[in-house]
């Protein structure tokens, strides 16, 4: 099931990454340009496999080390309660 923004978040890209606002509670959070890039990659339906391949290949790091970040991302992302599937 593809993950989307909660109801009650936006999110606007700044020139350092991205920032997501609670409207309701008023609480944000900023991620920075990899996990904006991740972020946005979720949205548009793809799978964190494919993300975590995007990562390794831009920054030049081991497959199995993006996997981690990607996954930690999603984590951080749904325990914030910006996110659901």
């Amino acid at each position: 099931m593809p993950i989307r923004l909660h109801p009650d978040v936006v999110a606007t890209d700044t020139d350092d990454g991205t920032v997501l606002l609670n409207e309701r509670t008023g609480r944000y959070w900023q991620l920075n340009s990899t996990g904006g890039q991740v972020l946005r990659q979720l949205l548009d339906g793809h799978e964190p496999a494919r993300i975590a391949a995007d990562v390794a290949d831009h920054h030049r790091i081991d497959l199995h080390r993006a996997e981690l970040d990607v996954t930690a991302v999603i984590g951080q992302l749904r325990t914030a309660h910006l996110v659901i599937t």
